[in-house]
């Protein structure tokens, strides 16, 4: 198969291999079917260095809720900069660590009643599931984790063994240990109520099930094809945790910081997890940064006991300072984001009849459709890439378009982007090779 040599740095020879195909790892994913080099980006678009623009509607797999070089954030971190601002402190105390913190508490954990205290880890949601699972076995004393068909939480050792996704499962070669897999809410259709199974197997001492540490869930499954859990459900697995002895932990690093509409995904649910696991867009400019929240009476580390490096972008702290205070100061964003989204369901909504069995899926702005193949989801993607729109897919088999906008972008933006899709999709649907296709892709 003749490959198509992307275009590179300037000075490359057109008719050679680029230095990525020459050096970079096979490994890479997204330039696959993204096949461009990207040189610039301003809120929802993103440019290549030919000076061709694109819709960007993956946004970091969700790192840039707020959009590519908010100027507000920029100016903010230029400034820090010039300053001569420390650029890494461990964990010290910093000015600019003092000034999140104080952000963070006075417009995220004490509006919502939360006394949590806030952990840094590792710059990446990996690294802060690792510190949720290590901390909720040290607390409880036992090893056991549930979790759920179709999660993803990262792709190192513990996260891995908690993620449901074979393709990544199958990596390393060292088992993986601990969990155990209970159906997710409408795994296995609607007619069975999931948490009385997992009910029965806590209280049945026969079931095999060990005494869990934690259980961990995400409110929407973001790579495991935007399933949505019930009110309901939620609340449901939120008291089995609490009458097992097991710490609830919610994973909002791709459904959290106001993708789904309030700041945490699982705040219409009424429920309080014991540890809530953060990143993606908490820096608010696409800079690493995680968190862990932690319920005072399960802050029992020893000091030095989760180490690492990393454990403070400071850059990240400036940049997550100003997202929060230009964004979350008001409930004027929130209510944006929920008028926008209705607007994304609305526009979506008719897509069952260009479809048969297509479905559209999600919550809030974190959305998408299930086209019923992978090889369906492929071709969308492809085509409306080729249309000047950046998409990814999600899902057992990838056959869910997923939609990830930043919650910034203007209306005029979204709708632009939505005609693509669904003119992609239209031409798409009318094709033999795609009446043609099923199933997964597996090539």
């Amino acid at each position: 198969m003749t490959r198509r040599a992307v275009p590179g740095p300037v000075g490359e020879r057109p008719n050679e291999p680029s230095i990525f195909e020459r050096r970079e790892s096979v490994v890479r994913s997204y330039c696959r079917r993204l096949d461009c080099v990207l040189d610039t980006a301003e809120g929802s678009l993103v440019r290549d260095i030919t000076g061709r623009e694109y819709l960007d509607f993956v946004a970091g797999a969700g790192s840039l809720n707020y959009g590519h070089n908010d100027p507000d954030m920029r100016a903010a971190l230029i400034a820090h900069l010039e300053h001569g601002g420390i650029s890494h402190s461990l964990d010290m105390f910093s000015s600019a660590k003092g000034a999140f913190l104080t952000t963070f508490e006075s417009l995220v954990l004490l509006p919502r009643g939360m006394d949590h205290r806030v952990q840094f880890t590792g710059p990446t949601g990996a690294n802060a599931v690792e510190a949720a699972l290590k901390l909720a076995r040290k607390v409880t004393g036992r090893t056991n984790v549930i979790a759920f068909t179709n999660g993803f939480h990262g792709m190192s050792q513990g996260a891995l063994a908690v993620t449901g996704n074979r393709h990544h499962r199958g990596s390393p070669q060292n088992p993986l240990y601990g969990v155990t897999r209970m159906p997710y809410d409408g795994y296995l259709g609607d007619s069975v109520d999931t948490a009385d199974l997992l009910d029965r197997m806590l209280h049945d001492p026969s079931s095999g099930l060990d005494a869990p540490a934690a259980i961990l869930l995400e409110t929407v499954q973001g790579e495991g094809g935007l399933n949505v859990a019930s009110s309901a459900w939620l609340r449901r697995i939120a008291e089995l945790a609490r009458t097992s002895g097991a710490l609830l932990v919610v994973d909002d690093v791709q459904a959290g910081c106001g993708r789904t509409g309030t700041f945490f995904s699982f705040e219409p649910f009424d429920i309080v997890p014991d540890l809530v696991v953060l990143a993606k867009s908490i820096s608010g400019y696409g800079l690493p940064m995680a968190l862990l929240l932690i319920r005072p009476e399960y802050d029992v580390w020893l000091p030095g006991e989760h180490n690492g490096t990393f454990r403070g972008n400071v850059h990240a702290f400036v940049t997550a300072r100003v997202a929060l205070e230009k964004f979350w100061s008001t409930v004027d964003f929130s209510a944006d984001v929920a008028r926008r989204s209705q607007m994304l369901a609305r526009q979506l909504a008719g897509v069952g009849d260009l479809v048969p069995g297509a479905s559209v899926k999600g919550r809030g702005m974190m959305c998408g459709i299930d086209v019923g193949s992978g090889r369906r989801a492929e071709t969308v993607v492809r085509r409306c890439f080729a249309e000047g729109l950046m998409l990814e897919t999600a899902g057992s088999y990838d056959q869910v378009v997923k939609l990830l906008p930043p919650l910034t972008t203007p209306d005029k933006v979204l709708h632009e982007g939505l005609d693509i899709l669904l003119s992609v999709i239209r031409a798409a649907a009318s094709g033999h090779e795609w009446r043609s296709s099923s199933g997964p892709v597996t090539a």
